[in-house]
Parts: C-alpha cells; structure tokens; sequence
C-alpha cells in the first residue's frame, strides 16, 4: 500500500541520519550483534522520546511501527531482518525487554465509545426541519446509512490530504442497488432507471464496495427497510440517490455529494464528527449514559452498529459479516462496559446448577472422609442437630 511505503520511507530516512553518524551500515550486514542491538534500541529511545514529532513522549505503538518500519526495509533489500532473532518473528531480546516494559509504563488505550440509534435518528431529524440546508440532510442521511450498515468513515465522506493514500474507497451513486418486492412478495431489483417513487419506496437496498482497508474488493452490504418513513437506512439511500441523480448524470460520484446553488460541495470527517459531538450533547450522552462527549467520534458509528446488533442477540459471525471484519479484531468494537451486556447476568448466576465434579473421586474416596460443615444447624424428621464439631458423613446419611 501507498501508505505503508510511505511510513517506511520515512522511518528509513530518520534511521539513516541516526546511525550515520555512528559510522554504521545503516542495513547492519557486517554489524557485531552488540553494536546493532545498541543502535536499534537507541533510535527506539529517539523514536520513544517524540524526537521526531512534537517533543512529546510516544506510546509503544509509535515505536513498534518505527522498527518495524527499519526491519522491513532492510528484509526486502537484503532477505534478513537485523530487528528479529534469527529464524525467528521475536525482536531481539534488548528491543523486546524495552518495548514490553514501555507496554507496561504506557496508560491504557482510552477507544472511542459506540453511540445508539438515537444519534443518527436525531442528526436526520435536523435533516428534515424546514430551515435545514442540504448538508444537514446529507450529514443525516449519511450518518442513518453508516450506523446501520457499519460503515467505516473513509466510505462515505471524502478524504482529505491526510489519508489520502488509505486504501478504503468511498461509496459512489453506482455502488447502491435498491430492491422492491413484487405482487407476489418476491424480491426484485430496481432498474437504475427506476422512477423516484419507486427508490422512495423500495423494500432493501445493497452497497457494492470495490475496495477497502482489509483488502476485500466487490463485497455487498445488504439492509431491508426498519418500516419507518424517514428514520431508515434505505430510505436514507434513497433521499441520496435521487438528490444525486437530479443533480448530475455521472454515476461514479460519491454518495458524500451534494449539491447547493448548482455548485457540488462533499461532506467531510470533521462534518461528521462535529454532527456527532453536538448530537450527543443535546441527547446529554454525559448524563444518561455515561459516556463523554470526548469518547464520541466518527467511529463511534461503526462500533455502535456492531453493539446494536450484538445486544439484539445476532451472532459473532453475523457481525463480523455484516462489517466486513477479516478476523476476530472486530470484538473490539462490541463493548461489554455497556449495562445491556450484563442485564440479567447477576439472576442467572444465582440460580442452584447441583452440578458435580466428575474427578473428585479420582484420587480420593469422599465416602470416608470427615468433612466439617459449620453451616449452623441441621434438621432432620424429628431431630435437631447441631454442627459445630466434626462429623463422619456415613454417620449424617444413615450409614
């Protein structure tokens, strides 16, 4: 990827200048082990101290990504990695003790928090008031399709000059397909042809994405409507499609379109994020449901989709389908710090199982064992029985 060649070339560059002055074979080939173990560990303490950003410490992150950046460079120049134990994926053991104990010194990843429904349910109400303007419709309209669909924000607002070089595509007018059911309830696809009223009205709607940050080209989306008039992603898909259309006749444009005045504006991340923020502000997110305004972002869409559906009962699978996740990583998303993960938990567990352990009998005869039981007292028919000493348990089952 463009970006990865990017990160590289920088980190190669800082890494030349460091051990230029070392008088060091900046690929390390002829290097003693000493000496590259001391220079490696060095530029991580450079890269660690914010050297070569704002001054300011990095987290760990920052430096796997540095030496990993250096390793690479000199692997595929010379088919060795000098950052690794020979024949091996473990760095060298200086550079894995200092990276495990800034691990450690590091305070935790603080993730952005998922949002409900309500976020996107309110940013399309505003969408619809008589003094809205066409982005705040289409910050609506977009942020009902990301919730629903789990969308990353690459895919549906535009990049600017900072992530120009992702690989996640945005959606575009011909990426959508809208389906309708017969007279016979069966499932049909609209033409792209189809009349307004038809995609106004239609039963599900697909999102075709040529490619995305995992790698996974031509993957389809698929949502019905929830069966409500405007508070629904397809028909969210819909208000997009046909303002498009009426607007221009190029079907390569992105769905993060609109048009004001004649003139073509898109919505951006920063649109989104600010939408989200002020969004959870007025529905006071602080108070209701914990969660700070700070810990909202564009992401918080994505992984309050992923939660939406997790607290519905669907499947880890499921999930991970309908997100598009190559592996388990998705997880991250779902936040059991939510109350609705533990509802019922404390009722459940408090119920009696009487289960037994299969194995106790394995290396001891419990039969004749003296068990001391100080539960209080016992009650038998026409008996009262006080535990206080100890009992041979043939003797309290009749034996």
């Amino acid at each position: 990827m463009e970006a990865t060649t990017k990160s590289r070339e920088k980190y190669w560059s800082r890494w030349n200048a460091y051990v230029a002055p070392l008088g060091l074979d900046p690929y390390l080939q002829e290097t003693h082990y000493e000496h590259r173990a001391r220079a490696l560990s060095g530029f991580a303490a450079r890269v660690r101290s914010g050297f070569y950003g704002r001054g300011q410490q990095v987290r760990v992150g920052a430096v796997n990504s540095a030496i990993t950046a250096i390793g690479t460079t000199i692997s595929l120049a010379k088919g060795v990695n000098p950052t690794k134990i020979e024949h091996s994926d473990r760095l060298i053991p200086r550079l894995a003790q200092m990276i495990q104990g800034w691990k450690k010194e590091d305070p935790p990843t603080l993730k952005k928090l998922p949002v409900e429904a309500d976020i996107p349910e309110l940013l399309s109400s505003i969408g619809m008031l008589s003094s809205a303007n066409e982005l705040d419709k289409t910050i609506g309209d977009l942020a009902l399709i990301a919730f629903y669909y789990l969308l990353r924000v690459g895919e549906y607002t535009i990049k600017n000059a900072r992530n120009s070089s992702k690989q996640t595509v945005q959606f575009r007018m011909q990426d959508v397909t809208f389906f309708k059911r017969d007279c016979n309830g069966n499932l049909r696809q609209l033409s792209r042809r189809a009349p307004d009223s038809d995609i106004a009205t239609a039963d599900s709607a697909t999102l075709t994405l040529e490619n995305q940050k995992n790698g996974w080209k031509g993957v389809c989306i698929h949502q019905e409507t929830t069966g409500e008039s405007y508070h629904c992603p397809v028909r969210a898909l819909g208000r997009r499609i046909i303002h498009l259309r009426h607007h221009t006749k190029y079907v390569s444009i992105f769905l993060s379109a609109f048009f004001t005045s004649g003139k073509r504006f898109d919505v951006t991340d920063n649109d989104i994020r600010a939408s989200l923020k002020s969004a959870a502000a007025i529905l006071n997110y602080p108070a209701t449901k914990g969660i700070p305004i700070e810990r909202i972002d564009t992401h918080s869409l994505r992984s309050g989709g992923a939660n939406a559906l997790s607290l519905s009962g669907y499947s880890d699978r499921e999930i991970q389908k309908m997100g598009r996740w190559r592996s388990a990583t998705f997880k991250e998303y779902i936040r059991e710090e939510l109350a609705g993960f533990s509802a019922g938990m404390s009722t459940n567990m408090k119920k009696r199982f009487n289960f037994v352990n299969i194995a106790g009998g394995v290396y001891t005869d419990i039969m004749t064992e003296i068990v001391d039981l100080d539960i209080g007292q016992w009650f038998t028919p026409g008996s009262r029985c006080n535990f206080g000493s100890r009992w041979n348990l043939n003797s309290l089952i009749g034996g």
